[in-house]
């Protein structure tokens, strides 16, 4: 009789239990209702500097944006390390008008994070997210420790995949 119990509670739990195993909440119902956050202007500046440099195609001005030591760690590509390595990298891309929205930051002494989406163009869809570690010196400007960026997938339109990361657009034609 015993068992015959378990066995019922084992399958009303189970029972009880399977519609919730098979919910899901869309990933852009949840980051389309993520707020814009304001950027103090320090902060805010690596940001504008970034997309400035990015629209230009000027990779120096780019890896200028970076600590000595910098990384950039991007989909489907190899860490890239060092000034000269992120300007030679970016002085192959750029040119087009590069959207930075930011989600969250803090800072706390001579360490701070960004976290945001990015975009091109005019478009309202976000191309994908991207976290910029950063640091400075006591007095001096906010500099990008690492910049690691990914692709969003969206499952209302498909996926994302095929969209590039800021890293892998040409400068020509944008």
């Amino acid at each position: 009789m015993s068992r015959t119990i378990f066995a019922v509670v084992v399958l009303g739990l189970t029972l009880a239990a399977a519609p919730l195993l098979g919910q899901s909440v869309p990933q852009t119902a949840i980051s389309a209702q993520l707020p814009n956050v304001v950027l103090p202007p320090d902060l805010d500046r690596v940001l504008r500097d970034y997309e400035r440099a990015w629209r230009a195609g000027d990779g120096a001005a780019l890896a200028s944006l970076f600590a000595e030591d910098g990384f950039v760690l991007q989909s489907k590509h190899p860490p890239i390390r060092g000034r000269p390595a992120i300007q030679a990298a970016y002085g192959r891309q750029g040119g087009a008008t590069l959207r930075l929205r930011t989600l969250s930051y803090a800072t706390n002494g001579t360490l701070g994070y960004i976290i945001g989406t990015y975009g091109f163009g005019n478009e309202p869809s976000e191309a994908g997210k991207f976290t910029l570690t950063l640091r400075r010196a006591p007095g001096e400007p906010w500099l990008i420790f690492s910049d690691m960026d990914n692709l969003s997938v969206s499952p209302q339109r498909g996926s994302a995949l095929n969209t590039p990361s800021p890293a892998e657009l040409p400068m020509a034609g944008h």
